[in-house]
């Protein structure tokens, strides 16, 4: 009969162990091997773990010799054991490559019209895309830039975010055009146990606002200012309060897209004459540069968009009293990427793309 004594087992492999048996992803086979060797790490007899779980002496003497010859990996599976795939090789493989191309009937592939293509079962093709984070149906936008300065004016803007200048404040602008006051039809129904807010889907138009935003980089707070339209003329007004409400002792530079309202003669002019303001142009096409569009998205949820208003007045009221309680409590918005990764990634996008204009499934070159 063994004696009660523990095996050896480090700390590390203990939290992983204990990871195993109180994870809900672990199966069942894993989490009974992990409890047999934690209690063996306990000095618990094969007798006294018998009765516990359940199990027999000859299972436990077994994982005892797996743990002692290889540790953790002692407890998986041996190559080939297991259920054998049901699902043949070529079949998957038509499934995976049928998927990067268009539906016979047009549009996106379903689970169901791939299973009748392919002769499998929507329950296998469901379990194929899952396994291989396949989404057809699900679509998302993007542009890549084709300034041929794109990465000078990257480092430009990220150097600016990963080293800040000293005596300086670093303003995130641009506009949000067209921020439409629209009132609602009727009344929404409001959020109530087992009833989520409701919105009509018809509205009455009351007119348009521009929104001018400048996002303090460090600070996260943000200077604003409303115009019923967006040329340079506002632009300037725009630039001018930021240069009386900023101490004359800091420089100002101010990120912006290539807009021709930011590079008008007239702006230009103005600049110059107000040395301090130094302007950082973001690359073409590439306002995700531009931190200050993370504001406006989150602004346009929580106000613009989801608000009913009988006038435009009203939409600046409501826009002016979110940007009141954001700058109480600013939480700045940070550029955490890896530069060279984030180049790495567009670099492939473009090979990528290239690639797909002459892709000979489509018929047709773009």
């Amino acid at each position: 009969m063994p004696a009660a004594i523990p095996i050896e087992v480090t700390s590390e492999q203990q939290r992983e162990l204990r990871r195993i048996v109180t994870a809900k992803t672990s199966s069942q086979r894993d989490v009974f091997r992990a409890r047999i060797i934690l209690a063996l790490a306990e000095g618990l007899s094969h007798q006294e773990i018998s009765r516990e779980q359940g199990v027999s002496l000859l299972a436990i003497g077994r994982w005892r010799k797996r743990w002692a010859a290889k540790g953790l990996e002692g407890l998986k599976d041996a190559p080939g054991r297991g259920r054998r795939p049901t699902i043949a090789a070529s079949a998957i493989r038509s499934a995976l490559s049928l998927a990067a191309r268009k539906a016979p009937g047009g549009g996106a592939w379903s689970v169901r019209t791939m299973a009748r293509e392919t002769g499998l079962s929507k329950s296998s093709v469901q379990r194929l895309w899952s396994a291989h984070s396949i989404a057809p149906h699900r679509l998302r936008s993007f542009k890549l830039s084709k300034d041929l300065a794109f990465e000078e004016k990257f480092w430009d803007v990220v150097g600016l975010y990963l080293n800040p200048p000293d005596r300086a404040l670093l303003l995130c602008c641009d506009e949000k055009s067209q921020c439409q006051a629209l009132e609602r039809s009727q009344p929404g129904l409001p959020l109530s146990e087992g009833h989520i807010r409701t919105q009509t889907h018809d509205y009455y138009r009351h007119g348009t606002v521009t929104l001018f935003a400048a996002l303090d980089y460090l600070s996260g707070k943000v200077f604003a200012h409303t115009a019923t339209r967006h040329r340079h003329q506002e632009w300037l007004a725009f630039l001018r309060k930021i240069d009386r409400e900023v101490s004359a002792e800091l420089d100002i530079h101010i990120i912006c897209d290539n807009y021709a309202t930011h590079k008008h003669p007239k702006v230009i002019a103005w600049l110059k004459r107000h040395p301090r303001f130094h302007l950082h142009l973001t690359p073409t096409s590439s306002s995700w540069l531009n931190l200050v569009e993370r504001f406006f998205g989150e602004i346009t949820r929580k106000v613009i968009r989801s608000g009913s208003f009988r006038s435009v007045g009203a939409l600046v009221a409501d826009i002016f009293r979110f940007l009141d309680h954001h700058n109480l409590n600013p939480k700045p918005y940070r550029w955490t990427a890896n530069p060279h990764r984030v180049l790495e990634k567009i670099d492939r996008a473009w090979e990528a793309m290239l690639e797909e204009a002459y892709n000979p499934i489509y018929g047709t070159t773009h």
